[in-house]
């Protein structure tokens, strides 16, 4: 496979500082030579600019940095849809969730996508519903069509994702609002309790038979703070309970199985919070078991 990096060193979208750290972490735990080792082309392009929190407003508090955040993501929309139409596969280093914004929507000039998002949270609010008025909670609704007119036509079109074609897996806290806007939007939604229910492979062998069929493949959206925080502290929203060091294998080694994947980010790695660099080699690790590593 031909794989183009970009990061996206932005952290305006959260509500801890440190995430705009993480592509260079991910970077500094050997991502491309790894790449290169399982087979691939690799070339990294190196990040999009992205501004701090310091040098601006925090503009209205429903929606912080509702602006740069914006203008962010038509920039990050622009370089991934040239990587696209290069022929190219777009692996997006993030920076807080709020890059999927402009990685699916570069996507999605291009390609009609499913959208498989591996998170312990749903993304879902809006200004509305978001209680702290951080845009990373916000990303999916908007990418699905809900939400402020300025994420949600980011790009010129909407929704990027039809929401019968998202998939939700580990999730494990939602807000009030955005799990009764998950039901009327018809996403797909599996929480940590139909993982131990129903076991892990049946969860997402569904999850990509929801998403894919009819499409021209799927975007492959993996926040860090999926996997427990025990095995992967390095992000800024942690929640106890989530997936396992081997089941977050699992899940990607299935994505590559499936050979349906056509972009991916991999987001939410907080050098500051972390250990010895620990979350963006687990990271690394993920990122290559989507892209087709295997133990035999």
């Amino acid at each position: 496979m031909n794989i183009s990096i970009v990061g996206a060193p932005v952290d305006l979208g959260a509500g801890r500082r440190g995430v705009d750290m993480g592509p260079s972490a991910i970077r500094y735990a050997d991502l491309e030579a790894s790449l290169r080792g399982i087979g691939h082309e690799v070339l990294d392009l190196g990040n999009i600019e992205a501004p701090v929190a310091e040098s601006m407003h925090g503009g209205p508090a429903e929606a912080k940095y509702l602006g740069p955040i914006t203008d962010m993501a038509e920039q990050l929309a622009g370089r991934v849809s040239g990587i696209v139409e290069g022929g190219r596969f777009p692996l997006v280093l993030g920076g807080d969730h709020s890059v999927s914004l402009g990685s699916v929507t570069g996507v999605a000039r291009h390609r009609s996508i499913g959208l498989l998002w591996i998170d312990a949270h749903g993304d879902f609010n809006t200004p509305e519903t978001s209680p702290s008025g951080n845009i990373h909670g916000m990303v999916l609704a908007a990418l699905a069509g809900y939400g402020i007119p300025e994420m949600v036509n980011l790009g010129g079109f909407s929704p990027k994702v039809r929401p019968d074609r998202v998939a939700l897996i580990g999730i494990r806290e939602l807000d009030p609002g955005e799990r009764r806007l998950l039901r009327e939007a018809g996403a797909h939604v599996y929480t940590m309790h139909d993982v131990d229910l129903r076991g892990l492979s049946t969860v997402v062998e569904e999850a990509i038979e929801r998403v894919a069929p009819g499409t021209d493949g799927m975007h492959v959206s993996l926040d860090l703070d999926v996997v427990d925080p025990q095995q992967a502290p390095g992000v800024g929203t942690p929640v106890m309970g989530g997936l396992s060091f081997r089941e977050t294998h699992l899940a990607l080694e299935m994505v590559a199985a499936s050979q349906r994947m056509v972009s991916m980010d991999v987001v939410e790695v907080n050098p500051i919070l972390d250990t010895h660099n620990e979350t963006a080699q687990r990271a690394v690790q993920f990122t290559l078991s989507a892209l087709g590593k295997r133990i035999m």
